[in-house]
């Protein structure tokens, strides 16, 4: 595979967040003084090899979005807002139409993952630029087990083998679009991107992870992101 021309990001952050048990939706919840999905828009914006951000949130929000996340933060990349759709799978097929097939590549990011680090996103883009599809990865340091129905150990996993999937999972664009028109064809909903394209018979290529790079889900989480941008600005 050549040169890449160009890469977007797409972040998805059209979730209603549940589990956080706040009123705000957690994309929008303070981390330090700013919204999570703003550090998370920030990240993209330093990385020099993302050339536009398309972020995707419920279609409502746009107006909140534009005021609050867009505008404070005096972008110099073009952001275009995306209406989200039913479920996340829904939400990136919303954000890979939106980019009407202008960009080789595509960096498809949690909006809830603000500390990633613009050379994780960078290094996801060059082994998706060589393989076709690439995901960040941690390995589990606990032991892994499966279950039946009834709570009942079936097998306990080999965890050197075993990853805990992170994102930006990044595609050529032809492959991830055409991955989610397969499962939308078969109403197959995956818990990733790159399970999708694994259904298609292609090759997703795994790269160390970042433990930092957590997934605000939980007020629990919120906490240990707060601390964690702590010590990364100590350290900067």
């Amino acid at each position: 595979m050549d040169t890449v021309n160009k890469v977007a990001a797409i972040i998805v952050a059209a979730g209603e967040g549940v589990r956080m048990g706040t009123a705000q939706k957690k994309q929008y919840l303070l981390l330090a003084d700013q919204p999570v999905m703003a550090h998370t828009v920030l990240a993209f914006e330093k990385c020099d090899i993302i050339e536009e951000i398309f972020l995707v949130v419920p279609e409502a929000d746009h107006a909140f979005c534009e005021e609050n996340i867009i505008l404070p933060l005096r972008l110099k990349k073009e952001v275009h807002l995306v209406s989200g759709g039913l479920t996340r799978q829904d939400s990136v097929f919303n954000g890979l139409k939106a980019t009407a097939g202008r960009f080789d590549l595509v960096a498809i990011h949690d909006g809830v993952r603000p500390l990633v680090k613009d050379q994780q996103i960078a290094d996801c883009v060059g082994v998706a630029q060589k393989y076709g599809a690439c995901i960040p990865a941690i390995q589990a340091t606990d032991t892994m087990k499966t279950i039946d129905e009834e709570n009942r150990v079936v097998v306990t996993m080999k965890r050197d083998i075993i990853r805990m999937a992170q994102t930006p999972q990044t595609f050529y664009y032809d492959l991830i679009l055409g991955a989610h028109m397969a499962a939308q064809k078969e109403n197959y909903v995956g818990t990733d991107d790159a399970e999708l394209v694994e259904l298609c018979g292609e090759v997703v290529k795994v790269i160390p992870g970042d433990p930092h790079n957590i997934k605000v889900t939980t007020p629990e989480d919120l906490k240990i992101a707060e601390a964690l941008l702590r010590i990364e600005e100590f350290r900067d």
